[in-house]
Parts: C-alpha cells; structure tokens; sequence
C-alpha cells in the first residue's frame, strides 16, 4: 500500500516541479511575442499581465505521464489500458485552441466546436462511458451514441465551468486542484480498497492534476505574475472531466460487491451514496458549474449571448459586497473543499446512521462559517497591543498621526527607486495619502510587468514605456 503513494507523490512532484520551473521562461515569452491583452472592463486586474500559463501545464502534464509510465506501480495502468494516451491527444488538442486564443482571441463558437472534437478524438480511443448506476433501477447499459453524447456533453460543461470561474488571481487553479485533491481520495478508495483496476487512470489523472496546479499556483496568486489563459483554464478542465469520465461508468456496480447477496436493483439503490461522486461527477466542482449556470440564464434573459463576457460572475459579487481580491478567492476555496470533501467523506461513511449525522452536522456547522464570512466582508482581525510584533502588519492596530506628523512624513519621503542611508524604516504608504491621493501629488506607480520568478519583489518601474514595449 506504501508503495502506491510513494509512486502518486512522486509523480505528483515531478508534475509540479516542472509546471513551476517552466511558467517563468513561458512568462518571458509570453510577453516577447505580445500576448499580454489589454485590460477589458470585465477584468479586475489593473495592469496587462501576460497569458500562455497553458503551456507550461501542459508540458507538467506530460512530464507526469512520462514518469508514471516507467515507474513499477503505475506503468501497468498504460499497458492495461488505452485511457492515458486518450487523455494525452484530448489535451493536446485543447491546448493547441487554448494557445491560439490566448494570442489571436478566437470565436467563442469555434472554441466550442474544438472542445467537442477533443472530446470525440478521446471516445475514439475508448474513454467513454459505458453504463451508468440508476437508482430504483440498476446499472443501465448505454448505446454507443448514447455514451458519446454524454461524454462530450461532460467534457463540454466541465470545460467552460472551469473557463467561466477563472476570473481571480489563483481562482481557478487553487478550486481545480481542491477537486482533483477529492477526487483522488475517492478514486484511490476505489482502486485499492475494492481491488478494482478499472479506477487506476482516474487515480493517476486525478494526481497528475494536483501537480499541475500545485506547481502553477505559486506564479498566479495575487498578484499573479502570469493567467493560465484558455491555453490553461480548458487543460485542466478537460483533465478533470478525463477523471470522472474514467471512473463513471467504466468501474462495473457489481464488482464492488457491498451487497452480494441481493439484487442488482437492491445494491445499486442501497449503495447510492458511493456512487455519488460517480453519478455526478459535477457536484466536484459545484462552484463553477453553479457560476456556469448563472451565467447563462442572466446572459439569456437580458439578450445576450450566452458566451458574452461581464462582471457578474460570483467572484465578481464578492468583490462588489466588499471582499479583497484574496479574501474573495479563499471564500470560494473554502465551499469548493466544503462540497467536495463533503460529498466524499459522505459516500465512505453513509453505511452508518450516526455517521451520518454527524457528517451533516459538520457540514451545516462549517456552512454557517461560510456565511458568516460573507456577511462580514470588511472585517479584520487585528492583535492585541502586545502582539504587534510577532504577527504581519495587515493585523496590527493602525496608529492615527497627526497633520504635522504627516506632512514631516510626506516631505522625508525618498524618491521612487531612491534609499536614503541611514533610513531605519520607510513610511507606511498609507499615511501618505489623503482619500487615496499621495501627499506629494504625485500618481503611484503599478508593479512591473517584467520579472519572471514566482517568489520575490516585483520590479517597480519609474513610468509605463518598458510595458508598454511588450505589446
């Protein structure tokens, strides 16, 4: 059993390690050949940030395939079966769209008729689904078209939720990962705790899924020094739907065997609960897909395109009640792993009464959390007096000057690029200013563009020519 997850972590690490070390190199050629959009009115960054994150999680992609398929655990899911090299044409395919329209911007409609082809390229190579689990009924065998149309239709929605939610610094990669982290538990659950090798591909994509967004998340938090673009947003999308597609309908009902000696119709219907991430696979990523919905009803009904771009997304609204940017993305992390760890941790200990009362109760307990953080959106927790100096200036009481302390400060202030020697500690930038304008007049300057580590200072440059040469 050691073993396994020695060889999961591993390619977990390699994913990541190549992702992150990659994304720099892919910022700087981001911004070489211009694909660094101009700010829309949708968007809430405030300066051109470059895009094609996409490709260094596609090569992060491939890197894990890669390792998995030498390693002695895991290199039999290739041999077994034709779905990792199904996975790996699909993503090229999308990635290949992505990358385009993240330079050319593309039609919405010719990004979807893509989205289905990648999706009918891997039902050729036999990842579809087979049959599904009814409850009151029991497993139901599929058609061929049947499964076809249902595959694409979950690649599809899997796909543009995940491309609507991505509108955050570190939004949709930190939530796609939360869900490839549930995800995971479940499948592993299934392959090595019923002995069923039909749920190894979607334990592997679901790990390989993780290091994609592990190794990207560092370079994307705000504020994000690159966007994974569609060339990204749709990768990870159609992993993640790979996944579910893997494990729904592929892994038989009866070989779980929970109730061997009843019916089929009885066993299915008594082992609803497990099949719930099988039967919707969805309820994974609740969040974006509830978004995706949203979207296109208030899109439909004022008489837009579905596809049109604005600012009501649910990330947007909380950013409009009051939330910061990181305060709005951690909301959303935390109902993502609230559904998905929940709807997990309730299929594995649903056999019992108690436990099940239990699992409700946490859930509605840390529900209540969650609203209460929404309806407190300016709150702040700040430190006592004597804690001060052990915990970060953004929760440490701020002192009230007075008018001469503040045009002394004003005035000592050094230049932008300037350091005084002798300068113990710089002003605060907020005692600078009076109703968002410095004292001195002078505009602030945004953060560079330019720079291409994941860890550090960003650059601060004394006017806007060097990024605007990037365009």
């Amino acid at each position: 059993m050691g073993q396994p997850v020695r060889d999961y972590l591993l390619t977990l690490c390699v994913t990541a390690a190549v992702t992150y070390l990659l994304t720099g190199p892919v910022r700087k050629f981001a911004i070489a050949i211009g694909a660094m959009p101009a700010i829309r009115a949708r968007d809430v960054h405030r300066e051109p940030t470059p895009r094609l994150g996409g490709i260094a999680m596609f090569f992060g992609l491939c890197a894990g395939l890669l390792v998995a398929s030498n390693l002695q655990n895991l290199g039999g899911v290739f041999e077994r079966s034709n779905e990792p090299r199904a996975l790996l044409s699909g993503a090229a395919l999308i990635w290949l769209i992505g990358v385009l329209d993240d330079k050319f911007e593309i039609d919405a409609l010719i990004k979807l008729g893509g989205q289905m082809i990648a999706a009918g390229v891997m039902v050729m190579q036999g990842l579809t689904i087979l049959w599904i689990p009814v409850p009151g009924v029991g497993t139901v065998a599929l058609t061929s078209w049947q499964g076809t149309l249902l595959t694409v239709a979950l690649v599809v929605i899997t796909i543009n939720a995940v491309n609507f939610v991505d509108g955050l610094d570190g939004l949709a990669s930190g939530m796609v990962c939360i869900a490839a982290a549930a995800f995971f538990l479940y499948a592993y659950r299934i392959w090595y705790g019923y002995g069923i090798e039909a749920a190894a591909p979607a334990t592997l994509f679901a790990a390989i899924l993780m290091g994609m967004g592990v190794g990207f998340l560092p370079h994307n938090m705000h504020p994000a020094r690159i966007f994974m673009g569609d060339s990204g947003s749709m990768l990870i999308g159609l992993v993640l739907a790979t996944a579910a597609i893997s494990i729904t309908g592929q892994v038989d009902p009866d070989a779980l065997k929970i109730y061997a000696d009843g019916s089929t119709r009885e066993a299915t219907h008594a082992a609803l609960p497990v099949f719930i991430p099988l039967l919707l696979p969805l309820t994974i990523i609740a969040i974006p897909v509830a978004d995706l919905v949203l979207a296109i009803v208030r899109r439909t009904w004022n008489g837009q395109s579905p596809f049109a771009a604005d600012r009501g997304h649910l990330h947007h609204r909380l950013l409009e009640i009051g939330h910061s940017h990181s305060r709005a993305v951690l909301i959303m992390y935390f109902w993502s792993a609230l559904i998905a760890f929940g709807v997990v941790l309730y299929s594995v200990h649903s056999s019992s009464t108690m436990s099940t009362m239990w699992i409700v109760l946490a859930v509605v307990a840390l529900s209540a959390l969650g609203l209460l953080l929404l309806l407190l959106p300016r709150f702040t927790p700040r430190a006592p007096r004597w804690a001060e100096a052990v915990v970060p200036p953004r929760y440490r009481r701020r002192r009230r000057g007075t008018q001469g302390e503040l045009a002394e400060a004003a005035h000592e202030a050094p230049e932008p690029g300037e350091s005084r020697p002798g300068a113990g500690s710089q002003v605060p930038q907020e005692s600078l200013q009076t109703d968002g304008v410095p004292a001195d007049g002078r505009t602030p300057v945004p953060a560079g563009v330019n720079g291409a580590t994941a860890v550090g200072p960003r650059s601060r440059l004394s006017d806007r020519r060097k990024a605007d040469s990037a365009y």
